[in-house]
């Protein structure tokens, strides 16, 4: 599915989020307080936007993803700005204590196993690094709830017919936004993964939240 939607993924995000992407990015980078010498691990990169914006920061950053349409995407893209790498976020292809800091952006609800994802992202972290997790979430105001949910259901996929390649996948990604724990409930999960110190802001009322928290 990723794969079908790589040619026009970033435009058709910037479009559907009324460009708040952006401020998105910027926010997780400057959660992570990265400095040169860094190495950041980017998960579910997608065409390496995100690593990008990490990158400016001086660090290593390393966009790694599961889906090689992404990937050759972001490479034709971005050659040269950053690496690439194909990898599972449950069964990642390094080391322990291998990296400062793990991010991952709007990923880990399509992940199989989130619990067992968590963990990997905590194994390959030294101690002392980060972790961050820029995702969708709950809005907190109620009434601007309601109207949230009703965009996702039905104003969202229409809206990415007009500037998808595959706008079919968008029907997808408004049914796991609504079925995704709320800020407290992934906040838990994070901790049962053997995270510590771990805390979260919300982002534009909560439609996304960062969670971050210490190894």
């Amino acid at each position: 599915m990723f794969d079908g939607v790589a040619a026009r993924y970033d435009v058709t995000n910037t479009v559907l989020s009324f460009g708040r992407d952006r401020s998105w990015r910027r926010a997780t980078r400057d959660a992570l307080a990265l400095a040169p010498g860094d190495v950041v691990l980017d998960i579910a990169a997608g065409t390496g936007v995100s690593t990008v914006e990490l990158a400016r920061s001086g660090a290593t950053c390393l966009a790694a993803d599961f889906s090689l349409g992404m990937l050759r995407t972001g490479h034709a893209r971005h050659a040269g700005e950053v690496p690439y790498l194909a990898a599972d976020a449950m069964r990642l292809p390094l080391a322990d204590a291998s990296v400062d800091a793990v991010v991952m952006s709007f990923g880990l609800r399509n992940v199989v196993d989130t619990d067992a994802a968590l963990a990997e992202f905590a194994r390959v972290t030294r101690p002392g690094g980060t972790l961050a997790i820029c995702e969708f979430s709950t809005p907190t105001w109620t009434p601007f709830r309601r109207v949230y949910t009703d965009y996702l259901m039905r104003a969202l996929p229409r809206v990415a017919r007009a500037v998808s390649s595959n706008p079919d996948a968008y029907v997808y990604l408004a049914e796991s936004i609504r079925s995704w724990p709320d800020q407290a409930a992934l906040a838990r999960r994070i901790a049962g993964a053997g995270w510590g110190a771990v805390s979260w802001r919300d982002l534009t009322g909560g439609i996304v939240a960062l969670h971050t928290a210490v190894r």
